[in-house]
Formats: structure tokens, sequence, C-alpha cells
């Protein structure tokens, strides 16, 4: 009832600023006119919002570049350069191949015209393949250590067994790691996993999964840091922020996950706050590049607005490793900022049912074009070759987007004129990649990294204690960063546990274990 009425309303004062039109001389024409197009341009919105495609590609333009972003880009060079195949999905190459062998019976031995037994032909079957699952299943698993002694009465030795999780607890690394992988990589809520075990014959509660998975992050936290520790020495990083709901008792409140992300980790805080502070948190001492949306703190923390003394009350430890209160000195960021492309065109696409929008959004295309084919290029030096195509081609469109925006009258709410402000408010740090080959064109990787977030968000509804932010913190991270650098998250997790139970503080990175 509420859209309808708003439509209604929408509708009529179209209509009657129309009628003005029709009426008015002048300047209050050309005011008339804007006003009538904002409106036409709020009912496409509702429009689109309620009917329309979220999908934010775009056909290719008649010279071949890309009409999308570098991700999209990316993932169809990728798609076109795998053979094609016949049937639904991958083929699965890496599985492990069981035969079975299947004889007739005894009774359809016999050859139905001449009755004389059939003789089996050596080596010849008709054969086919399909995809099989083995159910999981839960065990006991009796570990006897063997208990030995010398004649002499004076030693007793007994063998080493498998790594504990809590000394004397019931449930194993293996146990724990896929608790923790179910929820934070697969995002199915303790709940929900306790319902599966039960159909699997495991009598469980929710409480104990989440206190296996508490246990297995206390291994964690030095390998935790010291991913955030390499994320912040790498030249060029990305940074991003979502929400993050917290439901303590009686009450949600709404915290922030934010992520700094390099070529192959990703780091991530759950925060109380999206405030300065929370920024100088993220981005204590470093001064590299951060690549950015418009979100104001980062451009406040790159002008050097931020104070060094800070509190550990939201860092991601746990307060038994941090007391609360802690002050501890934290260097303030001094980084160059870089803004996203990708979010400019966004703003663009909103306003693309007028042609200057669309103009531009062409140009941006081929700015990623410019990258696509720098990527596709056969040169030993793909950095430098990429550092002279932004020299010739793309600092060239930019030129021609800063000219096309110069000439373009609007209203200030319009989503036009909300584009023009954003991209012009953020001109410096969206030139910055011309003189830096290292800067990408956009923030997408670290966009994708926010995606797990989100999907567990909507799945486990965030966390249910500040304890539950740290640990999401610590596993998405994990996760995340064995996924960019190639290696199982479920594998490597375990690995890192079991280093660390048997050497207390022990880090252990994705690529410090094997790939296979």
């Amino acid at each position: 009832m509420l859209l309808e009425a708003e439509n209604n309303y929408l509708h009529r004062r179209l209509a009657e600023l129309t009628a003005r039109l029709e009426r008015a001389l002048g300047s209050d024409r050309a005011n008339l006119q804007m006003e009538i197009e904002l409106l036409k341009e709020q009912l496409a919105a509702r429009v689109r919002d309620i009917y329309g495609a979220s999908s934010e590609r775009r056909p290719r333009p008649k010279d071949g570049q890309p009409e999308s972003s570098e991700e999209d880009t990316s993932q169809k060079n990728e798609s076109n350069c795998e053979k094609a195949q016949t049937g639904h999905g991958p083929r699965q190459q890496s599985l492990p191949v069981v035969e079975e062998v299947y004889e007739l019976d005894e009774a359809d031995k016999v050859c139905p015209k001449c009755g004389r037994l059939l003789r089996e032909m050596e080596g010849q079957y008709e054969e086919s393949e399909e995809v099989d699952v083995v159910e999981r299943e839960f065990r006991i698993r009796k570990d006897r250590r063997k208990k030995y002694h010398c004649d002499c009465g004076a030693c007793v030795e007994t063998a080493i067994g498998a790594d504990k999780l809590i000394p004397g607890g019931r449930y194993s690394v293996r146990f724990a790691t896929c608790v923790a992988i179910a929820k934070y990589a697969d995002h199915m809520p303790l709940q929900r996993q306790v319902r599966q075990m039960a159909r699997q014959g495991l009598v469980v509660d929710s409480q104990t999964l989440w206190d296996q998975t508490w246990a297995l992050a206390q291994h964690l936290w030095p390998t935790h840091e010291a991913i955030f520790v390499y994320v912040s020495s790498q030249p060029v990083i990305g940074a991003d922020e979502t929400t993050w709901p917290l439901m303590e008792t009686g009450k949600t409140t709404k915290w922030w996950a934010w992520a700094i992300c390099c070529d192959n980790a990703v780091y991530y805080r759950i925060l109380e706050h999206r405030s300065a502070a929370a920024g100088r948190e993220m981005l204590a001492g470093y001064s590299g590049i951060v690549v950015a949306d418009g979100y104001g703190v980062y451009g406040a923390l790159a002008e050097g607005e931020a104070c060094i003394q800070t509190q550990i009350e939201t860092s991601p430890r746990p307060a038994e490793l941090a007391p609360a209160g802690t002050t501890t000195a934290r260097p303030a960021p001094a980084f160059t900022l870089a803004n996203c492309w990708g979010h400019v065109r966004r703003k663009w696409l909103e306003a693309e049912h007028n042609p200057a929008a669309c103009e531009v959004v062409e140009m941006i295309g081929e700015l990623y074009g410019v990258e696509r084919r720098a990527r596709e290029a056969d040169v030993d030096d793909k950095l430098k070759h990429l550092a002279e195509l932004r020299r010739t081609e793309s600092a060239e469109i930019v030129r021609r987007i800063r000219e096309r925006m110069i000439g373009l009258k609007f209203l200030d709410k319009s989503a036009l004129g909300k584009a023009a402000k954003y991209t012009n408010d953020l001109w410096p740090g969206l030139t910055r990649f011309l003189d830096d080959p290292r800067i990408p064109l956009d923030n997408n990787q670290t966009e994708r990294g926010m995606r797990p977030l989100a999907l567990g968000r909507k799945n486990h509804y965030g966390s249910r204690s500040v304890r539950g932010t740290k640990v999401a913190a610590l596993f998405y991270t994990l996760i995340e960063t064995a996924r960019l650098a190639g290696r199982e998250p479920q594998a490597y997790i375990r690995e890192a546990a079991r280093r660390a139970i048997r050497n207390p503080g022990a880090v252990t990175m994705p690529w410090d274990i094997d790939s296979s």
C-alpha cells in the first residue's frame, strides 16, 4: 500500500509539473524541465528496484572494449580459455575411482535362442561413470597409548598420542575444524549443524559445537595476527567495511566488519564502530597505498587525521589475551589513498537513463579494456607494459571523462548530479592509478572478500557475543586467505592448529604447507 501511494504521488506531481512547464518561459522552464527529469528518474528507479535486474554487466561497445568491471572481464577470460565440454558442470578430475564389476545372474547366462551356456568375453565391458557419495560417519576413536618400563624399575614411558584440542577433551581437532568450516566457509549455523549431525547418529548441542570452535581459535590467534602483519607490509592494499549484527541478550546492535586485502591474503576485524578510530585500528602505521571507496574516513586518515593512542578494547584478540583497558602506542596511518573506479561506475549506472551518463559509463568501460589488454599481452614485464598503456591510452580516456563532466547540467539531488559530485570529489584519488601501475583500477578483490561475511550474516545472523565477533574474524581471515593462496581451507586450518598444539605460539601461513 505504501509503495502504491508513493507511486501515485509521483505520478500526480509529474502531471502537475508538466502542466506548469507548458505555461513557463525562460529559466523557469529549464528548471521545471530538470525537476520533471528528476521525478521521472525517481519513478524509473522505483520500478527498477522492484522489477529490474541487479547485474551491473552491460553489452560490450562496438569497439570491442569491455563494458563491465575488471572482475567480470577476468572471469570471462578464464572461462574462454577452458575447453568446451558436453554435459552439465565441470568434470571431476581428482576424485578417487572405485570400480564395480557387474555379472549376469545364473539364469541369464543361457542363450535364449539355442539354450547353450553363455561364455564370458574376456576383457570386454560396457562402461559408464557417475559421481557417487559416501555419507559422513561419526565414530569414537579409542586411543590406547602403550606404556614401556625398564627392568630396573626407574623408568616408565608412554607413547605420544594424537594431538588434543583440549586436554582431556572428547572432540578431536578434525571435528572442531569441520564445525568451523561448516559455519564460516559454508555459512551453516551451529543449530543447523546439530540437526544434521543428529541425522548422522551424533547427539550434540550447539553450545558444545561453539566450545570446540572457541578452543580451536585459541591455537590460531598468532597466525591471525601474522596475517595482519603480512597484509600491512604490502605496498598496495584494498580496504572495505560492511555491517555485522551483534545479537546479545535482549538487544541487537550494528557492528562493522572491516577488511584489508592484498593479492594473496585478506585480514578481517569486527569492530563496534565505523568511525575514524576503527579505521586507525585497521590501518595503524600503514604507509603504502590504500584502494578504497568514497567513505570519508579513508580520506581523513590519508590526510593525517589520526591519534596515536588507542585502546585495545577493539582488538581482535580475546579478553584473556589482551586485558580490556590496556593502552598501546599505535603509529598514525600515513598512507596514500587511491579511489575505486568500480564505485564510480555504479554511480553513473544509476543515472544511465541520461545519455551523458551512458557516455561516461562507456568511457569507464574503455579504461577496463586497457587493463584487459595489458593482462593478456605476451610481454615479459607486464607492469612496465601496463604503465605505458596507462600513460598513452588511459590518461586520454580520463581526460575525456573529465571534459564530459564539466559541461553537464543537473539537479544536485538527481542521480546524474550525485554521480558527477561523487566523481568530482574523488578525482585526485581516481587519477592516482595513472602514475603507479601497481594500483588496480578498482577495489573489486576486497569487495569479493566481503561476500562470505554477507552470506554468513544472512545465514547465522552475525554473532551472539563479542567473543563471537573475534572468532568470526579469525576464521574468515584464515579461510579466505587460504583460498587466495590456493590452499584448501579445511586442510590448512587443521594443519595450522596441529602445529600450534605441538609448538604453542607457532605461526603457519597458507603458503607454508604443501598445496596438495
